[in-house]
């Protein structure tokens, strides 16, 4: 076993029991959601004020929700999605602010590609069997934003989610078309 898979497996024993919890008890993975959502919009605030180290560890908090809601979702059978644009929110008001309209369209482009990736797959996968191509997805952007926060370095991160949110969106066209012009076979 790697070090990380032994660091995973440890975070998972107490997310594994508060997850068989909110299954018992039928906790609907859109209240997990909202209260994610809710702690995440305190992570924006923080964003929004400047204060990056803080803001990192509410996203930590509000992301143990969103794991919890994605994984009770799998184990109810229903899906969520939404915060992490109250993120870049939080950015485009710090850098508005700021005076730094660079990094308000920098921020702003990073979001729109960022909705992109999620859009893309979604429309693939009405014509496709699947799409999961691309680097850039959402607990990646997470985990991008954590480390932005901790570092001090969000502008930097920001051009990263950016540039790799374009490229993920450019394979899934891509790999889409691809797909879509591959001949299918005659069912006999």
């Amino acid at each position: 076993m790697t070090f990380t898979g032994l660091v995973g497996r440890i975070c998972m024993f107490p997310l594994r029991a508060i997850i068989r919890t909110c299954v018992a008890f039928r906790i609907h993975p859109n209240i997990l959601t909202f209260v994610g959502v809710i702690i995440n919009a305190g992570a924006a605030w923080q964003l929004a004020q400047g204060r990056f180290v803080p803001a990192g560890i509410v996203m930590i908090v509000a992301n143990i929700f969103d794991f919890i809601d994605g994984k009770v979702a799998v184990e109810l059978g229903v899906i969520d999605r939404f915060s992490d644009i109250l993120l870049f929110i939080g950015l485009i008001y710090l850098y508005s602010h700021l005076g730094r309209t660079d990094y308000v369209m920098v921020t702003s482009l990073a979001m729109m590609f960022a909705i992109m990736t999620s859009y893309t797959r979604a429309r693939a996968e009405s014509m496709i069997t699947k799409c999961k191509v691309g680097f850039m997805e959402r607990p990646e952007r997470i985990v991008l934003f954590m480390i932005g926060a901790f570092t001090n370095r969000m502008a930097g991160v920001l051009w990263v989610i950016l540039v790799l949110s374009i490229f993920t969106v450019a394979d899934r066209v891509i790999h889409t078309y691809r797909e879509l012009r591959q001949p299918r076979e005659a069912v006999a």
